[in-house]
């Protein structure tokens, strides 16, 4: 059995980017105001939105931050918005921001992760009330091969051949891990995997040991994961079906398979309120995370960062980039996150935990 080798990932996030304008000065006006100060909490002229989000939608926030920075100059007597970026595992960003990280905007994977920063009173808003229940971004679980599929994967059931080495993310720092993992329990749940019964948790379990059985990385990330395959790593990556297209897209010589039945992704971006207050800019953190919802926005994860719709059954069909599904389920179709967190699969008689360890043993 190959041994699971673990990259762990630093503390603070490894990239972060300045998106302003040109000309754009420092100087004690430049900055946020204070509330400390007395008086009405007010932005100043050049107020900083410090974003945290999951690791793979670089390009796209880039894009949308300076469209939006822009709209609000020329809509707020010329006040610049600068943002500061900050890209890593989603579930690293989420323990970031809850041991002090400033965001004022959370962009996660999973509503988990979300859920872990309102549990430390930093969101004090229902987020799930937010436009599209607060979801941005939609995608499926998929494979990333290599060119002609030279393995011969396509089903779940395939990453189980002796031999296969398979690269995915550490799920206690990644988000996508965690959506890679209950893809497969949820296939299997389903009865759509051959050799695995439905509505079995044993047989999941035996699907998810046979998997990571084969797994010989952890990354810290999912884009650490695919850029690790991308350098010639493993025979197969699990992966955000957009995150394999962008790659694509970049001329990465790589191909995507879809498996008949895959999970739904739906990635959250919300306000972290109580950061944004203190840092007199809830207004336009509103603002931005409400623009993310438009029409402009989502033609721009669309393009940019490969996206599906986030209407499920439109995501189905699939797009230019990205394969259709055949049996596209929801984590509500498998009870929810909370129950799969804390019970099904990743609680202490979970499938995933029961067969990770045996698979390490």
């Amino acid at each position: 059995m190959n041994k699971v080798r673990v990259v762990l990932g630093a503390v603070v996030a490894a990239l972060v980017v300045v998106v302003a304008a040109t000309g754009c000065g420092g100087g004690s006006d430049s900055s946020n105001a204070s509330a400390a100060s007395g008086g009405d909490c007010k932005a100043g002229d050049s107020p900083v939105i410090t974003l945290a989000a999951y690791s793979n939608p670089y390009d796209a926030y880039g894009k949308l931050t300076s469209a939006f920075a822009a709209d609000w100059k020329e809509s707020h007597s010329d006040q610049q918005v600068i943002f500061q970026m900050s890209f890593g595992g989603s579930t690293t960003q989420a323990e970031n921001i809850v041991n002090g990280f400033p965001a004022d905007v959370y962009a996660s994977s999973t509503a988990p992760d979300v859920q872990l920063v309102q549990d430390a009173d930093l969101i004090t808003h229902d987020w799930s009330q937010d436009e599209n229940g607060g979801i941005v971004q939609a995608g499926a679980v998929v494979f990333a091969v290599r060119p002609g599929n030279p393995k011969n994967i396509h089903d779940w059931s395939d990453l189980t051949q002796p031999g296969l080495e398979i690269l995915t993310p550490d799920p206690s720092q990644s988000g996508g891990a965690r959506w890679n993992i209950v893809a497969a329990y949820g296939a299997s749940m389903r009865g759509e995997v051959p050799g695995y019964a439905k509505d079995s948790t044993e047989d999941a379990q035996r699907l998810l040991e046979g998997i990571f059985r084969n797994v010989t990385v952890l990354d810290k990330s999912a884009n650490d994961s695919l850029k690790n395959f991308e350098a010639g790593n493993g025979d197969v990556a699990i992966t955000y079906d957009y995150q394999a297209a962008t790659s694509i897209a970049a001329g990465q010589e790589e191909e995507i398979v879809a498996p008949p039945s895959t999970v739904f992704i739906q990635t959250p971006t919300v306000v972290v309120d109580k950061n944004a207050e203190d840092h007199c800019v809830e207004p336009i953190a509103d603002a931005f995370v409400k623009y993310l919802h438009s029409p402009d926005a989502q033609e721009v994860f669309a393009s940019v960062a490969h996206t599906r719709p986030i209407d499920i059954t439109e995501a189905k069909k699939g797009t230019d980039s990205v394969p259709p599904i055949d049996d596209l389920f929801t984590t509500d179709d498998l009870g929810g996150w909370e129950t799969l967190i804390k019970d099904t699969v990743f609680g202490p008689d979970g499938a995933f935990t029961k067969a990770f360890a045996a698979a390490k043993g």
